[in-house]
């Protein structure tokens, strides 16, 4: 239960031990397993730290230890939710100390979301070498309340907004790390088009899904010209709740399609895919430019600051991807886009190949880097100075 410190596995106590916090959802638990894996690689015993969501992700699944630690978000309004947050992030606080105290470890790492706060908070008051990541090109509210305390500041873009100017002294960029299975399929170009191949799509909400992606990605398959429609094989990502409505919309519609709430092996997904559709979270952009996969982009308008907008800008900018706001995300307007698209395949190959020049498929390394230099030197004024 993620009220109460949960063990996934018994580990050592040892001198090398790296905490690590993250967020419930893949944007964070993602990159901070593929960190895990890189320092438990350089001789360091990595151990997560998230919450309940990030257990349903699969955090515990991944041989590394992982434990829950109580935490809330602070954004719900009404006074009632707030003081609920706040108990919860105390309860949190208490047991992160704990956690501290008996693993010992030699720096703390935070993803960011409010389940990194109670660790990081501690870390710093214990005066320990830490380091937060922002994978966002907009700092979010999490890291932005640690960003004055932390000894490092990683970055997965050159100017991060939300960064006072007096913190910039400690931030090093490093890019999103990225599964390496991901990574591996950087040097497969998707296959070319041809007139009678078949179009590969696939459609991502992000771990928690997307709503409107479940409801206007199928319509507007539906609508497109037989010629096109016959050639298409989906693979789209959705809402648990949402999965029978949308696998029952691309049979009416008389598309190929496979449909579910969790793709297990996102690496031969977006293998196969000739275009992406999906949100802008940072993780799943940066893994869009490492494996150099052309996409559609949807920011998620209520995101903190626009962030993901933000994101997509990065990719827009550099050509390999489009970007279309939720407002204009309709049926008639994306089934437009996708038959002019498709009438010059070649235009898809480009975008993968710029997609690919401005992947960062050694994040994970330059971040497990930047924590073995604080471990070294305790303090980012020698790591970095």
């Amino acid at each position: 239960m993620a009220g109460t410190l949960s063990v996934r596995r018994m580990e050592a106590h040892s001198a090398g031990n790296v905490l690590i916090a993250a967020g419930g959802t893949g944007g964070h638990i993602f990159p901070a397993q593929t960190l895990a894996h890189c320092l438990l690689g350089q001789g360091f015993q990595p151990t997560l730290v998230t919450d309940r969501r990030g257990i349903e992700l699969g955090c515990g699944r991944t041989g590394l230890p992982c434990h829950t630690l109580y935490s809330s978000s602070f954004s719900n309004p009404g006074l009632m939710n707030v003081a609920l947050a706040g108990m919860r992030l105390s309860v949190g606080v208490v047991q992160a100390w704990f956690l501290i105290r008996r693993l010992g470890p030699v720096a703390v790492v935070g993803f960011g979301g409010h389940a990194s706060l109670p660790l990081m908070l501690v870390a710093v008051w214990m005066k320990l070498p830490t380091v937060i990541h922002e994978a966002n090109a907009v700092l979010g509210r999490a890291n932005r309340l640690l960003a004055p305390k932390v000894s490092a500041i990683a970055t997965s873009f050159d100017n991060t907004r939300g960064l006072a100017g007096v913190h910039r002294v400690k931030v090093v960029r490093t890019g999103v790390p990225v599964r390496t299975d991901i990574v591996s399929i950087r040097g497969l170009v998707t296959r070319p088009l041809r007139l009678d191949s078949k179009i590969q799509l696939l459609v991502i909400g992000g771990s928690q899904g997307s709503r409107v992606l479940s409801e206007v990605v199928p319509a507007a398959l539906a609508q497109m010209p037989s010629y096109l429609k016959t050639r298409l094989v989906v693979v789209h990502q959705c809402r648990e709740i949402d999965r029978d409505k949308v696998a029952t919309a691309f049979e009416i519609g008389g598309i190929n399609a496979s449909v579910s709430p969790f793709i297990k092996d996102m690496a031969a997904a977006l293998g196969a895919a000739h275009l992406v559709i999906s949100r802008s979270g940072a993780s799943i952009v940066a893994e869009l430019a490492a494996a150099g996969r052309p996409a559609l982009l949807i920011p998620f308008p209520h995101a903190t600051d626009d962030h993901q907008t933000a994101n997509a800008r990065v990719l827009v900018d550099a050509g390999g991807a489009w970007m279309m706001h939720e407002s204009d995300f309709k049926v008639p307007k994306l089934k437009t886009w996708l038959v002019d698209l498709l009438r010059d395949p070649q235009v898809l190959l480009a975008a993968g190949h710029k997609a690919r020049a401005i992947g960062e498929p050694d994040a994970a390394s330059n971040l497990a880097e930047v924590t073995s230099r604080l471990v070294s030197k305790h303090g980012i004024g020698q790591a970095f100075g």
